[in-house]
């Protein structure tokens, strides 16, 4: 995988791609790739101030895009699972997210479960749009948060060029 994935991101990094650069980073970090965006969106507004809400709606957009996937991916797994078990599974995780329901989705931020959830979502059946409303919701507070801390961390500009 690293193969085609370095020369991507290589490629993404150059300036005039800043915003897609976030939008398809955020998309991916989303999936259940093992990779985070907020490194991306916080080093496109260091170098540009100016893009801090378009980056953090870019981001949000690609990140959700990349949850909705994620739901996708886990409506298919399950319709696979009861082809083959005809039995439905079940756990005390599974009940607790059927009970909370699409809310549940507004966790889709969090580090290492978030984004299993959008797919257990999708497992579970769990309504797709407001899924994905509660997903945007989630993942927009945490791009604001986030991207605010760091800056507060590391005020001034980077430097450009060694």
């Amino acid at each position: 995988m690293d193969e085609w994935i370095a020369p991507l991101l290589a490629t993404l990094a150059l300036p005039q791609f800043g915003l897609s650069t976030v939008f398809v980073v955020a998309f991916l970090s989303a999936t259940l790739l093992p990779m985070g965006s907020e490194p991306a969106v916080f080093g496109l507004i260091k170098i540009n101030p100016e893009l801090f809400w378009s980056a953090i709606v870019v981001a949000t957009a690609g990140n959700t895009l990349g949850g909705a996937v994620s739901w996708w991916m886990g409506y298919g797994a399950e319709r696979a699972w009861e082809r083959v078990t005809h039995k439905r599974f079940e756990a005390r995780a599974l009940v607790w997210l059927e009970r909370l329901g699409p809310k549940a989705c507004l966790l889709s931020w969090l580090p290492a479960v978030g984004d299993p959830l959008c797919a257990v979502a999708g497992w579970l059946r769990l309504p797709f749009w407001p899924c994905v409303v509660y997903m945007a919701i989630g993942k927009f507070c945490r791009y604001v948060v986030m991207t605010a801390a760091l800056l507060w961390v590391f005020p001034g500009n980077l430097p450009l060029s060694a």
